[in-house]
């Protein structure tokens, strides 16, 4: 799973928590426990994308800019972690005479995209407000 996609969902819902605050670089970095410009470069991502405005300067940083109980979790998987489940190397070669070795790198693509489709499909039935609900539930009980 892509951390970056973590770091997305997690700042999200840490800014639908905190609706009337705006959340820094450093702030947001404590709470999803990596380093200022990691959180950055997803932020512009998604300040790119609309889910999110900045203000620039002192007191600065990040603000929700989208509708928390419509965004899904499966919009920003697809956004930023599409296609990373595959693993970058594929095993066989297409021009072998051996029947797996040639073709077993086309069959397990394509085993990897229906498994990403799916993967996506069940983000969907999660909203970043729903995330927050499962949280605040998950609070009481302990």
């Amino acid at each position: 799973m892509n951390s970056e996609f973590t770091i997305a969902v997690h700042s999200l819902v840490f800014l639908v928590h905190h609706p009337e605050h705006m959340a820094s670089s450093e702030v947001l970095a404590d709470t999803v426990c990596t380093h200022p410009v990691r959180i950055r470069k997803v932020m512009s991502l998604l300040r790119k994308n609309g889910y999110v405005k900045t203000k620039e300067g002192t007191g600065g940083g990040y603000l929700l800019n989208c509708n928390p109980e419509k965004v899904t979790l499966g919009e920003l998987y697809r956004l930023i972690s599409f296609g990373e489940l595959a693993p970058p190397w594929r095993s066989g070669k297409s021009t072998m005479d051996c029947l797996v070795g040639s073709q077993i790198g086309f069959v397990m693509e394509q085993i990897y995209k229906d498994a990403e489709l799916r993967y996506e499909e069940q983000l969907k039935t999660y909203t970043l407000s729903r995330v927050l609900d499962l949280m605040t539930q998950r609070k009481m009980l302990v």
